[in-house]
């Protein structure tokens, strides 16, 4: 289908869209549901895809869960999900370091239980989940024990985050032979009524400051975890689409990676930054499409049986 940039989604227009689509892979936060709310409609949507045969996978930044705990909240908000629809930075960070890199050692971890677990289950030995007190003073920072068989250090969303944390992982990233992994960048997560939190992206970027390195980022806008959808599941790019809330991860990463793209408005990203990417020619930024709301297709699946 062939359309200009930043196109509303309704009426014919998403009937032939949605008819023209196979997979659709869709981000959760702000898109799906806010906070512990799903967005209205959404689950209805979803399953009706579902149902009409189109393959449906979840494609998330949020490292604070694992697959198994995204299905748990899917299937509570009414979604069906098996956990290898889920294909969050927790789960791809850990086949990241099993596959790609191929670690031969233990990673430092900043960050919470999901993340802990997936990399468990790759096999992958870690230590430093769990709070952290500060104790001693600046020498005794600046000579922390280090464990020598730590060779990454990776950074995901950490409510534990303290200084003594920010200090463990410059100790070990002063080796430059040892990896530096985030999970993220997304500065904030929204929650229900417009509320938000810090996102993972404020940890990531203090760690780089202090490290004076650049974190390799596994989630969105990079293209690691559409390709382990690839690979695991396959698809056909021209019949898929990313649905997301932001134009600077979501939008990106569908951009990049050749597909289709739709933005919904239920979440980060207004119309207006949209407008504002395509007016200053960042194209990549600006999505094939938008709509209120995901539950806006739904008259095109109903228009399908007339």
């Amino acid at each position: 289908m062939a359309a200009s940039k930043c196109t509303r989604l309704g009426g014919e227009l998403a009937r032939r869209f949605v008819a023209s689509v196979d997979t659709v892979l869709f981000d959760c936060d702000g898109v799906l549901w806010r906070g512990d709310e799903a967005v209205p409609g959404a689950p209805e949507l979803v399953n009706e895809l579902k149902l009409r045969g189109k393959r449906v996978f979840y494609l998330t930044n949020n490292s604070t869960k694992t697959r198994a705990m995204y299905a748990e909240k899917l299937g509570r908000l009414g979604f069906g999900a098996e956990p290898s629809e889920v294909f969050g930075t927790a789960y791809c960070t850990a086949v990241y370091l099993r596959d790609v890199a191929r670690l031969a050692g233990k990673v430092y971890l900043i960050g919470g239980q999901a993340l802990s677990q997936e990399l468990g289950a790759a096999g992958i030995p870690h230590l430093g989940q769990g709070p952290d007190p500060i104790t001693g003073g600046f020498s005794d920072w600046a000579g922390v024990d280090k464990d020598p068989q730590v060779k990454a250090v990776v950074v995901g969303f950490d409510e534990h985050f303290n200084y003594m944390k920010l200090n463990r992982a410059l100790q070990y990233l002063q080796d430059p032979s040892c990896l530096f992994i985030a999970t993220n960048t997304d500065t904030r997560l929204p929650l229900e009524g417009g509320r938000a939190v810090p996102g993972t992206g404020c940890l990531v970027r203090a760690v780089e400051t202090a490290a004076h390195r650049k974190a390799q980022v596994i989630g969105k806008p990079n293209s690691f975890i559409y390709d382990c959808v690839v690979k695991e599941c396959g698809l056909e790019p021209s019949r898929t689409v990313m649905v997301g809330d932001r134009l600077d991860t979501d939008i990106l990463m569908g951009s990049s990676c050749g597909i289709r793209t739709l933005l919904t408005l239920t979440g980060f990203s207004s119309l207006e930054d949209a407008k504002s990417y395509q007016k200053s020619g960042s194209d990549s930024m600006v999505p094939d499409y938008y709509v209120d709301s995901v539950a806006d297709l739904l008259p095109a699946l109903s228009e399908q049986d007339q």
